[in-house]
């Protein structure tokens, strides 16, 4: 297997990363980029200035994804891709995606500058958006090269000031035909070199992740229906409170969640509560479910027992229940050869690696439905996410993109 040198690297990678972070940087050190908005049209242009300033191809799709291309002798071969997401949650953390493209960048800029054309073509992307920060849809990035989205699905979503998908599409330059189609099919596999989110791994002492299954996600609004009443006259034999029975189905389903696996987590995260005054019993309680486990099975029995004895509570209380299932995306397992081979390199070079799932989603598991695909996690201190508190060491910066170059050097030479 190859060496690498990290002092060969042409920029480090924390350097890049707080370039990039200028580009819709807020007073909180935070950044806000949105799909197709002025901060992320003038990041996507100077990551292409970037690509080409380093010698290598770039190119937009009609989407707004931004390719850097390392050409390959094999010309009939497929590519090689490896990148992340360029867009952010408004006042999120400068590692989250970025890092992906950052380390894309750096890599074929090594590999290019110290062992020259590959045989096959590698390429890096900066996919146009994953988070969903603007619109309510996610992975338009990866889900129009894979073809899971289409332009058909955004006709009639707008943001939340009303300005529609498509026109904000069309005045930041795409989806007028004037870039090459999206959706691909010269793909071999996808690479993503991403921040952990999690704590897991600095508690861990671990490097790398590698991770094994992206789990599945099932989103629920429950509605809890009763009767108000005056707080002060009304017995509490005599109550329908919307608002006590969504305390007991909440606390059966965290009990439930404890006792069926270690892995699986449950979240209520919002409640909206009717007539929501002090002093009347409330007539409608609504909160949301958020369920995750890396096993559908699991994910099935877990919601139908759940779900069996939010009746049971309900009929006990005599309130009434309705239950919307708006979210179910099903575990995805990443390639095994592609984990096995960033494994071995991590034995050899005796680099601590823990192998896990992620419990949150990314554009991996959207190529992974459809070719081999490999998600790699670095360390995120004290697990902060999506804030301007995100922060990754430099050290393990570097040691994962040392890792996504000597991937590729496997895959491409």
């Amino acid at each position: 297997m190859m060496k690498t040198d990290p002092s060969v690297l042409s920029k480090p990678a924390n350097q890049m990363i707080e370039w990039l972070s200028s580009y819709g940087q807020t007073e909180r050190n935070g950044v806000t980029r949105l799909l197709y908005d002025e901060k992320w049209q003038e990041a996507q242009q100077a990551l292409k200035k970037e690509i080409e300033a380093i010698g290598l191809a770039s190119y937009f799709d009609d989407a707004g994804n931004l390719y850097g291309r390392l050409e390959g002798s094999e010309k009939a071969s497929p590519v090689i891709l490896t990148g992340s997401h360029i867009d952010t949650v408004m006042d999120g953390g400068k590692y989250d995606g970025a890092y992906g493209v950052v380390a894309g960048v750096v890599a074929l800029d090594y590999l290019s500058r110290k062992y020259g054309q590959p045989k096959q073509t590698i390429e890096v992307v900066s996919l146009c958006e994953e988070e969903g920060s603007r619109f309510p849809l996610t992975y338009w990035g990866s889900g129009t090269i894979t073809g899971l989205r289409t332009q058909e699905q955004v006709g009639k979503v707008e943001d939340n000031l009303g300005i529609p998908f498509i026109r904000a599409m069309n005045e930041a330059g795409f989806g007028l035909g004037r870039f090459l189609e999206a959706k691909r099919n010269d793909i071999n596999c996808f690479i993503e070199l991403h921040i952990e989110q999690g704590e897991i791994l600095e508690r861990e002492n671990k490097t790398i992740g590698v991770v094994s299954h992206i789990v599945g996600q099932r989103r629920y609004n429950v509605t809890v229906s009763g009767e108000s009443n005056h707080a002060g006259t009304t017995p509490m034999p005599y109550r329908k409170d919307a608002v006590h029975t969504a305390a007991v189905l909440i606390q059966a389903l965290m009990e439930q969640a404890k006792e069926t696996d270690p892995t699986l987590v449950a979240t209520v995260g919002r409640m909206e509560i009717k007539p929501n005054i002090p002093n009347v019993i409330a007539r409608q309680a609504v909160f949301s479910i958020d369920i995750r486990h890396s096993e559908e099975a699991l994910l099935e029995g877990f919601s139908v027992k759940v779900f069996e004895a939010f009746k049971q509570i309900c009929q006990k209380h005599q309130t009434e229940l309705h239950i919307e299932n708006w979210m179910n995306e099903q575990p995805v397992k990443m390639c095994e050869k592609l984990s096995a081979l960033s494994t071995a390199i991590l034995e050899k070079e005796e680099v601590p690696y823990k192998v896990m799932t992620s419990g949150a989603g990314h554009d991996s598991q959207v190529f992974g439905q459809y070719i081999p695909a490999c998600l790699l996690f670095v360390p995120s201190h004290r697990g902060i996410s999506h804030s301007p508190d995100e922060y990754t060491k430099e050290e393990d910066l570097e040691k994962g993109i040392q890792l996504l170059i000597k991937i590729l050097y496997e895959l491409a030479y």
